[in-house]
């Protein structure tokens, strides 16, 4: 059994392909980009970091997406398929932790810490 060419190939109706210099100035924006969610990753944890973290996450998703795989010379479709995966993901992602850390209101099956009364003193 023969192994049949891709149609751009057979046609000549391929794309461009990147240069390797386009693909080493892509890894170094990724590479920074991943050192901006090390460094804000030792912050601590509030709305502002962890929406930055989000952004941050997105804009890897989306760059690996439309250069390694090739997105950016595919159809508009597959673009919009991979968008709406990201996107999804992170909504399920915040919606599950506003309700580990309980953003939609306190647990009422838990007692606050300073709430709880000191143990009693043991006297002799």
């Amino acid at each position: 059994m023969a192994i049949a060419a891709h149609e751009e190939t057979v046609h000549g109706s391929g794309h461009a392909h990147p240069s390797d210099l386009q693909y080493v100035y892509v890894a170094l924006f990724l590479g920074v980009v991943t050192g901006a969610e090390i460094v804000l990753g030792y912050r601590h944890p509030n709305a502002l970091i962890i929406g930055s973290l989000l952004t941050l996450m997105v804009i890897k998703f989306a760059t690996v997406a439309l250069w390694f795989m090739h997105l950016r010379f595919d159809s508009l479709l597959f673009r919009r398929f991979f968008l709406t995966g990201i996107l999804l993901a992170a909504g399920v992602y915040i919606a599950i932790m506003m309700t580990a850390f309980q953003f939609f209101g306190n647990d009422t099956t838990s007692v606050p810490l300073n709430k709880i009364p000191p143990p009693a003193r043991i006297t002799r």
